[in-house]
């Protein structure tokens, strides 16, 4: 199993950039497929992005497409997200997640949850 913890979260303006950070403790990291989530005050979990065991296999959230760049490096044990132009309507509690094999879509496809880094976007 992994455990994922998140950094990077903090306050910034509409428009800027903010790259998030996932480093998991654990085996073969190599072997999980990794996602992003987050959850607005009051929303349920979405789907953010994911990327499989392959670097190149990477999914995203029609609205972050374009925006967001989801990658890992597997020597680290880490996947990062990097955002740019954000919205105020992205503020939120953002998730790393792992599950084994193919990545998926749905919180509860993922087994493995860091505790979560706050992103907040100001108008």
């Amino acid at each position: 199993q992994v455990r994922p913890v998140e950094s990077g979260g903090g306050l910034v303006q509409a428009g800027d950039s903010m790259r998030l950070s996932c480093v998991a403790s654990g085996h073969l990291f190599s072997t999980y497929a990794m996602g992003w989530f987050r959850q607005a005050p009051g929303k349920e979990r979405e789907f953010v992005a994911a990327i499989g065991e392959m670097p190149r296999d990477t999914d995203y959230e029609d609205s972050v497409k374009g925006r967001f760049t989801i990658s890992r490096d597997n020597a680290k044990n880490a996947v990062y997200l990097q955002m740019s132009s954000l919205k105020t309507e992205e503020t939120a509690v953002y998730y790393c997640a792992a599950r084994t094999r193919e990545l998926r879509y749905q919180p509860w496809e993922y087994n493995y949850w860091g505790q979560g880094t706050e992103v907040t976007v100001s108008s």
